[in-house]
Formats: structure tokens, C-alpha cells, sequence
């Protein structure tokens, strides 16, 4: 049996669904009550407390882990999760980490994701780790203006990363999940080509089949309204990410495709997929 937390989130959706397909047994954790598939167990957890995670860990061989924000801040203790899951049993973690830990090592939430992965590795559970860039999802956050009034506001409009579909990182973790090979793997996971928001509002207008207008915000706006959803000093490292990536961020990763054999989704096929929630 496989647990895979963070379960309705858009990585957790299509990684159940992909494990599902395989007919495996399947138990999905949340903070917040959802429906389950058939076949599919769900659970309504938090992670704050990670001995409430014991039920769900009863029988399982594999843990697909993935932390809100939260739990990596001053007090959590997400490393207490790896080691209920080595005493109950799972014997492989796959975890969500960041590719920050990588081109931005020294911040407070990093130097906390990578301080989890030692622990990961030093755990003695076979393991893999997932370090995603952008995620052409938070592209969601304009999906309001784009439906209401048809324009994206973003900053740094000319200033691109490459992002990527999380349905390609939740067939990395299932891969991961699934096969052997991938044991004691770092994957470096970003989309197929650097894109600017200008150029994704683009690729949101061909999706719609209709004009879509890009309007730049300050970083001080682009700050003011990130700070209403997340705290402040994970705004600032976005912002300072989005508007001057370092060479490592910038870079396209062929990692996707060497787990997958084929190249990552584009952000216009993303948009395409999920064209609904900008109509």
C-alpha cells in the first residue's frame, strides 16, 4: 500500500490517479476532508502532528511526502514523520523538495528542506527526491482577473523560468514510487523551455481563443498581494526568484525525460488542459 500526502493538491490528484491505474492499494491524506476514488482510502490528517499520521502509515510499504509551508517552519518537525514511517514499516519515501535547495541554499526554508533530506537519506529507507522549479499551475492565480476581465498582472513580465506541469512531477513520484531503479535519485524537474508571464498570457489567450492582456505589477504591488496567501519572507524569495533567476534556475533539466522517455509538458499544453478555470 502507498500513502501519498497532500493528496488534493495538483500534484496529489494525478499521482493517485497514476497509482490507482496500476492497481495498487492507495491511502491519500489531507489537512482537509475530500472525496475518494474507488479503490482509494482517504484520510483527513494534519501533518502538524505527525504521530496522527499513524493510521494512515498501518500496512504501508511507501510514502509519497509532501509538506505545506507551514510544517517548515520554527517548531515543526517534519523529520519525526520519516521516522514513524521507518517504524511502521514503509520501507521508500519519496519526497517533494524544492530546487531551491539546490540554486538557493541559505534561505530559512531551505536550509530546513535540505536538513530534511539528510535526514531522508541517513534514515535507511530506500528513498528519491523530487526538486521542481515553477510550477506552471500558479498561473491559477490569475485565472479570476483572466475570467473576470480578461488581463494577467504579474511582475516582471519579461523575466521567464522554466516551469513545470505538475503532472509531470506526479509521474516522477510515482516512477520513484514504483521502480527500483529510482532509488537514492535527485531530480532536478522544470519544464521544457524558459517562458516569460507575458509569454504565458500568451499561451492562455491561443487557449481561450480570445485576447488576453498583460498588465506589469511593481514588485512592491506583486509583494502586497502574495502576502495576503503566504508569509512575507517566502514572497520575498519568490520575488527575488522571478525577477532574477540565477543561471540554475534557469536552466532546462532533462530529468523529466530521462525518468519518463519523453519530454516534459509545455506551459500551452498546460493552459490547454486547464483551460476551463480561465473561461
Amino acid at each position: 500500500m502507498i500513502v501519498v500526502t497532500g493528496a488534493t493538491g495538483n500534484i496529489g490528484r494525478p499521482l493517485t490517479r497514476a497509482l490507482a491505474r496500476t492497481g495498487r492499494q492507495v491511502t491519500t491524506v489531507s489537512r482537509h476532508a475530500a472525496a475518494a476514488s474507488d479503490g482509494v482510502r482517504h484520510l483527513t490528517l494534519d501533518l502538524a502532528e505527525p504521530a496522527a499520521l499513524e493510521p494512515a502509515l498501518a500496512g504501508a510499504t511507501a510514502l509519497f511526502l509532501l509538506l505545506s509551508g507551514d510544517l517548515h517552519g520554527e517548531g515543526a518537525g517534519p523529520a519525526d514523520i520519516i521516522g514513524l514511517a521507518a517504524a511502521s514499516g514503509v520501507r521508500r519515501v519519496v519526497l517533494l523538495s524544492s530546487l531551491g535547495v539546490a540554486t538557493r541554499p541559505f534561505g530559512t526554508t531551505r536550509i530546513r528542506m535540505r536538513e530534511l533530506e539528510d535526514e531522508l537519506r541517513k534514515s535507511g529507507l530506500d528513498w528519491a527526491v523530487l526538486r521542481p522549479g515553477g510550477f506552471a499551475s500558479n498561473a491559477l492565480w490569475w485565472a479570476e482577473s483572466v475570467r473576470a476581465r480578461r488581463v494577467v498582472a504579474a511582475p516582471f513580465g519579461d523575466v521567464g523560468v522554466p516551469v513545470i506541469d505538475p503532472a509531470d512531477i506526479a509521474e516522477v513520484a510515482a516512477a520513484c514510487l514504483l521502480d527500483d531503479r529510482h532509488t537514492g535519485g535527485v531530480y532536478e524537474l522544470t519544464g521544457p523551455q524558459v517562458i516569460t508571464p507575458r509569454e504565458q498570457t500568451g499561451a492562455l489567450a491561443a487557449a481561450l481563443g480570445s485576447p488576453v492582456r498583460f498588465h506589469e505589477l511593481t514588485r512592491e504591488e506583486a509583494r502586497a498581494a502574495m502576502a495576503r496567501s503566504m508569509p512575507a519572507e517566502l514572497a520575498d524569495d519568490t520575488l527575488d526568484i522571478l525577477g532574477s533567476p540565477n543561471p540554475a534556475e534557469l536552466r532546462v533539466s532533462e530529468d523529466v525525460e530521462r525518468v519518463l522517455g519523453r519530454a516534459p509538458r509545455s506551459f500551452a499544453d498546460w493552459a490547454t488542459d486547464h483551460v476551463a478555470a480561465f473561461r
